[in-house]
């Protein structure tokens, strides 16, 4: 498996597990539960955008592990 490829996949995990919390954050009536599920959301976005950048350098800093 190429760097490319576990990097798509990391970004895969992340933007699931955002979506997840925010559908958490939506669901609960705790209001506690819900800021805390706003404040991950936001973690994995942030992480997210992280490894998007990260990806895009690697790309082209090294174009064979392009997919």
């Amino acid at each position: 498996m190429t760097v490319g490829t576990q990097m798509q996949q990391a970004i895969a995990t992340v933007q699931s597990a955002a979506a997840t919390m925010k559908t958490f954050a939506l669901e609960t009536q705790d209001q506690a539960a819900k800021k805390s599920f706003e404040k991950l959301a936001q973690t994995f976005d942030s992480a997210l955008n992280e490894l998007k950048g990260r990806a895009q350098y690697i790309g082209q800093q090294e174009p064979q592990y392009k997919q």
